[in-house]
């Protein structure tokens, strides 16, 4: 599946693109992500990509040229949906990455990162299929939703995790029913005095799925 990622500050994405699962995914052909720069579209001679808003008030407003330019410049090689990733869009749920994920994987998906004050509401009506926000909370740009949006909508790719049940386990998951997670184990058996539940460490696989479920939280 294919990621386009619009930005005026790409090198943000740098370390976590070359980290962990995401950067195996790559390695392994299950996604495709592309970084672009929104300010080598703009056509101020300083590369400006924001000036003052109609109206008054504070902050700065990123002009629509730019990003319209590189979302034309994008949609010749991702024909998915721009999504802008904002504080007033639909909160994004496991259910509403999985309804993503099926709508867009064969197309691809187009996650457009805001600064400042926001983006020129022309933008969001000539270019923009939908809004995405991570939460009630404002950030100071869209890259870090945009990193959350991806690393969920990856997870949930047939062979982007090293075992294919783990997202299907993952708290929120269908199978969890919305419950959030079980409790998790590993070495040593003994640590500060506190020890490993018997069942988890007694093979009978049936038992360890109950007490799995029992223990939900």
């Amino acid at each position: 599946m294919r990621f386009d990622l619009l930005t005026i500050f790409p090198e943000i994405f740098s370390s976590y693109l070359s980290e962990s699962i995401i950067k195996r995914a790559i390695a392994n052909k299950k996604i495709v992500i592309k970084i672009h720069d929104i300010r080598k579209y703009s056509k101020d001679k300083h590369h400006k990509t924001d000036d003052i808003p109609y109206g008054g008030g504070p902050g700065m407003v990123m002009t629509p040229q730019p990003i319209y330019d590189c979302i034309k410049a994008v949609k010749k090689h991702n024909k998915g949906p721009v999504i802008y990733l904002s504080p007033r869009g639909t909160i994004l749920t496991q259910t509403k990455a999985q309804t993503l994920l099926k709508k867009n994987r064969k197309t691809g998906i187009i996650l457009l990162c805001g600064r400042y004050e926001g983006i020129d509401q022309r933008i969001v009506d000539l270019c923009v299929d939908e809004e995405l926000s991570i939460g009630k909370y404002i950030l100071t740009g869209g890259e870090l939703p945009a990193m959350v949006v991806l690393d969920v909508l990856a997870r949930l790719i047939p062979g982007v995790l090293g075992d294919n049940e783990s997202a299907a386990e993952e708290s929120f998951s269908r199978a969890l029913k919305g419950k959030k997670e079980y409790p998790h184990y590993t070495r040593p058996e003994k640590f500060m005095g506190l020890s490993v539940p018997p069942v988890l460490r007694s093979g009978h696989h049936a038992e360890i799925k109950k007490w799995r479920n029992e223990n939900l939280k």
